[in-house]
């Protein structure tokens, strides 16, 4: 693996060195946008249309847009100035349950290795962490940014989740349309109770595939070799209208097998 970051978790008074890597690897086919005529990738450039000309990176500066076209500008050593003392540290601030914590708050996951020398402190941490249950949360620096964290085992490792801070995180109360509180029939909650039941499993991540991306693949392999492309005619799910008939029909369909029909007493 390819180490991203490199500096040390620190709790309490113990420091540990630490390397990160990627602990995802998101799947997707990449398309080029291509000039048609000509097949040749088209170049996007820096220009700026008050000049009329192509901008070289040694012009460009950031700047904050206060008001509709008024800017603030903000020079490389400004930013700089400002950014945190422990931008190589992990720092963890408290520990807590994870459950504690809705999953709307993660962002990315990380993979946390041992730095030099920091392999005995990072297994007691790996342990004390699984042995008590909790994960610390965190703060640290990357990309020129302060990050909230959490820090949790993952099976032999350490694992780093940067998460949102609470100002991040819309408020679910500008969602237009939601329903107030509802009086609903029983015997519809109780049928939605058991199709829940009827679909309950345990988690396993292999049964799900992404079908979308393995279709492009195909299709992409079969233009490759020069096949003909065949369309599938599409079918579309029959649409029930009626909730109390939906749920019966969606009962029925998950059904475990050997349950819900009774067998018709032999006469005689």
């Amino acid at each position: 693996m390819h180490t991203i970051w490199k500096g040390s978790i620190s709790f309490g008074l113990v420091n540990i060195p630490v390397r990160m890597y990627a602990a995802t690897d998101e799947k997707q086919v990449s398309f080029r946008h291509l000039h048609r005529p000509c097949k040749t990738p088209i170049r996007y450039t820096r220009t700026c249309p008050t000049c009329n000309k192509e901008v070289s990176w040694d012009e460009v500066v950031k700047g904050y847009e206060y008001a509709d076209g008024r800017f603030v500008l903000m020079e490389k050593e400004e930013l700089e100035s400002i950014l945190p003392d422990n931008r190589r540290s992990i720092e963890i601030l408290d520990f807590v349950d994870l459950k504690e914590i809705d999953p709307i708050y993660f962002d990315r996951s990380y993979f946390l290795g041992p730095g030099d020398t920091g392999e005995r402190a990072y297994a007691l941490l790996r342990e004390a962490i699984e042995s008590t249950g909790k994960i610390g949360v965190a703060q640290l620096t990357i990309r020129s940014k302060q990050s909230l964290a959490v820090v949790r085992s993952y099976r032999r490792s350490l694992v780093m989740e940067t998460i949102f801070y609470p100002d991040e995180v819309r408020n679910a109360d500008r969602v237009p349309g939601l329903p107030e509180e509802t009086e609903l029939p029983e015997k519809e909650l109780e049928m939605a109770r058991q199709l829940i039941g009827n679909l309950s499993t345990s988690f396993d991540p292999e049964k799900y595939k992404d079908r979308y991306r393995e279709s492009l693949e195909a299709i992409i392999e079969k233009k490759i070799r020069g096949e003909e492309i065949v369309e599938a005619p599409e079918t579309r799910p029959e649409k029930v209208v009626d909730l109390m008939e939906a749920l019966k029909a969606s009962l029925e369909a998950t059904q475990p097998k050997g349950k819900g029909k009774r067998k018709k007493k032999s006469g005689g």
